[in-house]
C-alpha cells in the first residue's frame, strides 16, 4: 500500500501544478498518518508557512485561510510558525486570527512570527495596483492578474534592500517610524512619476482595496468581531493626490505590530528544538511550481520561491532529507491571465460543473478549468521532486450519462510544423503555439464521496487514475528506466478530513496495471 513512512521529521507541503490544488487539506491528513504511526498526540510540532503571503489562500477541514497556515485546525500542533520567506501585513493576522478564536481555534498563543518575516503594508498594495495600470496603459500590454495583496512590492523591497522585519516591531519607534516613512514616500512616488496613475486610478485604489478587504471579512463584521470602518483604507489618504497621511499610517502599523509583538520570536532555534525531540515539522507552500518566479512564465508567476529549497530558507535550516508531497486536482485550474493550454470548452456541462466549485479563496476570482496536464506535472516531477502524489477533487469529475469522455493531456503539438514535445518548453513564444494533445478516457456517473477504499471506486476512475499516474511517471523519466517514481499516496474524494482515499497500491503495482 502507498502509506510508506515519511523518510524525514521535514515535510513539504507543495503545489505541482498551478496553485489551487488543495494543499491545505494535507496538513491534517499528514499529522493524523503521523500519530498513527508513532501513537504520539504531539508529533507534529511545527506547521510553518514558507512563502508568499496573504495571497496563498488555503482551506483546511472548510476553514478558509490566507495568511496562517492550515496547522490552526489541528489543535495538537504546538506552533503555527511564519518563516522568514513570508510577507505579511500585521493586520491581516489580527484580521484572520481573531475570528478564529471566537470559532474556539486557538491562535495566537501558538502563533509565532519569525523576527526577519517582512513587513507588507498598504504602501505596497497601491504599488501593486499602480503596476498593473503601468503594464496596461504605458506599457500596453495585458493585465497580470495580480490578487492587489501586495506581495510582488514587498518583494521588491527585499531584492532593494528596503526591506522592514517584524523584529522592528521589538525595536525603537523613532526607528519604526523612519524606515517606514521612508517607504511610503517612496510608493507614492513611484506611483505617480513612473507608473504615471492619474488622480481618478489614485483615489480608486482606496476603494477597491476597502471593498477587497470588505468582502474578505464579511462573516468577521457579520458575526460582530470587526466594525466595518476597519477595513476603510481612505484613512491612509493625505490631503492631495498621491500622498499618504504619513502619521497616522505609520501609527496604525505600529500598533498592529505592538498586538503581536509577544508571537514575534526566533523561529529559526524553534525548528532545531522541535527537531531534538524527534517531532516533525510540516512546511506549507504557497502557490505551486509552476508559479515560482524563476521557474514559472513570467509575468504569470508569483514573487516567491514555491519549491523545497526555499524551506530550508525560510525556516534557516542547514540541508537536510525532507519528505516532500506533490499536490495536484483530478482537473486543473488557473487563475489570472495565464496562457491555459488544456482550458476546457465553457459550453460543456462538465465545464459549467466545475467552474461552480473553483473560487479563489483570497480574492474570490472564478478560476477557469482545463483538462489534467499530465506534462506539467511530470516537468515538475523531473526537476522539482516529489515523493508523494497526491490527487484531489477526483469526485468533482462525475459525470452524466451522455457526457463527453474525459481528456487527458499527454503531449503538446506544434501545429505548424506537427512536432510533439513530452515536456513544458521554456521558450514562452514557442510555448504559446501549441495545442495539447489528448488521450481519452471513459468517464464515470457513480458518485463516489464517499468512497474510502481504493478498490471500490468505479473502474472509469480508477483507470483514469492509474493512466495519469502512468503517464507522469514515463514523460518524467523521458522513456529511460524509472528512477523517478513517486507514491500516490492520497485520492481527495472531497473536502473534507475524512472524504480521502489511503488504501492506494504501491507504485509498483500501479505500473503494472
Amino acid at each position: 500500500m502507498a502509506l510508506t513512512k515519511f523518510k524525514s521529521q521535514l515535510i513539504a507541503d507543495t503545489g505541482i501544478s498551478m496553485g489551487d490544488e488543495g494543499k491545505g487539506r494535507l496538513v491534517y491528513e499528514v499529522i493524523d498518518e503521523l500519530k498513527s504511526q508513532t501513537k504520539k498526540d504531539n508529533i507534529a510540532g511545527i506547521v510553518i508557512k514558507v512563502n508568499g503571503g496573504a495571497n496563498s489562500g488555503h482551506t483546511a477541514g472548510n476553514v478558509k485561510l490566507n495568511l496562517l497556515p492550515a496547522g490552526v485546525i489541528e489543535k495538537s500542533v504546538e506552533f503555527l510558525a511564519i518563516g522568514c520567506g513570508v510577507v505579511a501585513d500585521p493586520r491581516k493576522f489580527i484580521w484572520e486570527g481573531e475570528p478564529l478564536e471566537r470559532q474556539g481555534y486557538n491562535i495566537f498563543s501558538r502563533l509565532v512570527i519569525d523576527e526577519r518575516t517582512l513587513l507588507s503594508d498598504v504602501g505596497h498594495r497601491l504599488l501593486d495596483l499602480a503596476w498593473e495600470k503601468y503594464r496596461v496603459n504605458v506599457l500596453k500590454e495585458a493585465p497580470r492578474g495580480s490578487t492587489g495583496r501586495g506581495i510582488t512590492p514587498s518583494y521588491m523591497d527585499e531584492v532593494g534592500q528596503f526591506q522592514i522585519w517584524y523584529s522592528d516591531f521589538l525595536g525603537d519607534y523613532a526607528d519604526f517610524e523612519k524606515k517606514l516613512a521612508g517607504q511610503l514616500l517612496r510608493a507614492c512616488d513611484t506611483i505617480k512619476y513612473v507608473c504615471k496613475v492619474s488622480e481618478s486610478d489614485w483615489d480608486g485604489f482606496f476603494d477597491i482595496l476597502t471593498n477587497a478587504e470588505l468582502r474578505a471579512n464579511a462573516a468577521a463584521i457579520e458575526q460582530g468581531v470587526f466594525d466595518k470602518s476597519e477595513f476603510d483604507f481612505s484613512v491612509f489618504k493625505g490631503k492631495n493626490p498621491f500622498e499618504l497621511d504619513i502619521e497616522k499610517t505609520v501609527k496604525i502599523y505600529w500598533n498592529a505590530g505592538q498586538k503581536l509583538a509577544k508571537n514575534i520570536a526566533d523561529v529559526r532555534e524553534l525548528c532545531q528544538k522541535v527537531l531534538e525531540e524527534g517531532r516533525y515539522i510540516i512546511g506549507e507552500f504557497g502557490q505551486a511550481y509552476w508559479l515560482d518566479k524563476r521557474h514559472g512564465f513570467a509575468p504569470n508567476v508569483t514573487a516567491s520561491h514555491t519549491t523545497v529549497p526555499e524551506f530550508f530558507q525560510s525556516a534557516a535550516l542547514p540541508v537536510m532529507p525532507v519528505h516532500t508531497l506533490g499536490c495536484c486536482k483530478a482537473y486543473d485550474t488557473k487563475v489570472g491571465t495565464h496562457l491555459f493550454l488544456t482550458k476546457m470548452d465553457d459550453e460543456k456541462p462538465l465545464t459549467q460543473k466545475l467552474k461552480k466549485l473553483e473560487f479563489g479563496t483570497s480574492t474570490g476570482r472564478q478560476r477557469m478549468v482545463g483538462w489534467f496536464d499530465c506534462v506539467e506535472k511530470a516537468d515538475t516531477l523531473r526537476y522539482g521532486g516529489y515523493d508523494d502524489l497526491i490527487i484531489n477533487k477526483l469526485d468533482a469529475l462525475k459525470c452524466e450519462e451522455g457526457w463527453e469522455d474525459l481528456n487527458v493531456c499527454v503531449a503538446y503539438k506544434d501545429p505548424e510544423t506537427g512536432k510533439e514535445y513530452e515536456y513544458v518548453p521554456r521558450s514562452d513564444s514557442l510555448r504559446k503555439k501549441l495545442v495539447p494533445v489528448y488521450a481519452k478516457l471513459k468517464p464515470f456517473t457513480k458518485d463516489i464521496s464517499n468512497v474510502r477504499s481504493f478498490a471500490d471506486l468505479p473502474k472509469e476512475a480508477k483507470d483514469y487514475v492509474v493512466f495519469c499516474f502512468k503517464t507522469i511517471v514515463r514523460l518524467a523519466n523521458r522513456g529511460k528506466a524509472q528512477t523517478r517514481v513517486p507514491n500516490l499516496r492520497y485520492i481527495g474524494v472531497g473536502p473534507m478530513p475524512a472524504q480521502i482515499i489511503r488504501d492506494i497500491p504501491s507504485a509498483e503495482e500501479l505500473l503494472k496495471m
